[in-house]
């Protein structure tokens, strides 16, 4: 069975002209930094609604460092507690390991609708080591958010330099979804600390330190 395979059995409804963040991720954990985030989205981009894509695995990062999916999923229903997100397990559920599947599966699904990729400064400055990594720039609006560190390396990054002229000033990011892709914008705002990778490493010398 392809991914695409089983794209009418996607559970969702959606009004024409429906502006939808894409909010994609491992989760692994996530925690108020993703919520920030996604709460800013709703406001600077104008959307209706924001749907966390719960990855089943990143296939940039090791297994063994994720935690169970369904942990995840749960801990993300937990932290998206709003009630214009919606956490979803598509991703498991329709068989996709690479953010272009259901980037392409969702807008072939919904084409009436307006969607918006979500994702940090940080994770836009490695997006050259995503699979059809141009492609998804071609497929939708990116709106790439501030992170800590990370900001100021996003704008001068090699995707912000591979679509330089296809930036959208951030004021009209509110906008960003009634552009035609390739369009992105980088949102300045108050920068948020929480780190996935700061909270594993915490947990793990916890456990160690309270081995005997």
């Amino acid at each position: 069975m392809t991914p695409s395979s089983n794209i009418k059995n996607i559970p969702f409804s959606l009004a024409h002209g429906s502006r939808i963040g894409l909010f994609g991720g491992s989760f692994n954990p996530p925690h108020e930094g993703h919520a920030h985030i996604a709460r800013l989205a709703l406001t600077r981009l104008n959307l209706q609604e924001v749907w966390w894509l719960v990855s089943p695995q990143n296939p940039l990062k090791d297994a063994e460092d994720s935690s169970h999916f369904q942990s995840r999923l749960a801990q993300t229903i937990e932290v998206a507690d709003h009630p214009r997100f919606r956490v979803s397990d598509l991703e498991q559920r329709l068989g996709t390991k690479f953010s272009i599947d259901i980037i392409r599966i969702l807008i072939n699904r919904f084409p009436n609708g307006r969607f918006v990729w979500i994702m940090g400064a940080d994770n836009f400055i490695q997006l050259p080591r995503w699979r059809a990594w141009e492609a998804i720039m071609q497929e939708i609006p990116v709106a790439v958010f501030a992170r800590p560190e990370h900001h100021i390396r996003a704008g001068l990054c090699q995707a912000a330099e591979r679509f330089k002229s296809f930036r959208i000033p951030e004021q009209n990011a509110g906008a960003l979804c009634d552009y035609r892709p390739p369009a992105w914008s980088l949102v300045m705002s108050q920068l948020h600390g929480a780190s996935s990778t700061a909270i594993r490493q915490k947990a793990a010398i916890e456990s160690n330190s309270s081995t005997p």
